[in-house]
């Protein structure tokens, strides 16, 4: 079983990388070519707010769904991986709107902070603080066991 588990998690962490690897195929970001060149002397991109928030939401989508497999595969407990979407789902309820309005002022506050605001939503970044923090949850859990 452990085998098992192992190439789900391996799947799982595979699609994550997928939707990195094809983000310019399959999702409408003016911005990610904006973000890769000199900011400071690039205009700012014109977008449609409709295909911007739809792509953005399928990307959430996206990465909730392999990371959920991931943690789920990885620690084999419900409760983390509810934790898990509930943590990611109000990260993005929290970043979302703030990038929005980051876009409706033209990145007022600064090219930097909405770099790093979008890169919130559009990574799996909340993976990166929860697999070592389960990880130690789990391992305490064993100490204290025996």
């Amino acid at each position: 079983m452990k085998y098992l588990q192992w190439i789900f998690v391996f799947i799982f962490t595979f699609c994550l990388i997928g939707v990195r690897m094809v983000e310019n195929q399959i999702f409408y970001d003016p911005f990610l070519d904006f973000f890769k060149s000199n900011i400071q002397q690039e205009k700012f991109p014109s977008f449609d707010w409709g295909k911007i928030i739809f792509s953005h939401i399928l990307r959430f989508l996206l990465n909730l769904i392999f990371s959920l497999g991931v943690i789920h595969f990885l620690f084999l407990n419900k409760k983390w991986t509810l934790q898990t979407a509930g943590l990611i789902i109000l990260s993005f309820v929290i970043f979302f709107p703030i990038y929005l309005y980051c876009l409706y002022t033209h990145f007022e506050f600064g090219e930097l902070f909405a770099f790093y605001i979008r890169r919130i939503i559009i990574q799996p970044i909340p993976l990166l603080v929860l697999i070592p923090m389960f990880y130690y949850l789990k391992k305490k859990q064993n100490h204290n066991s025996i």
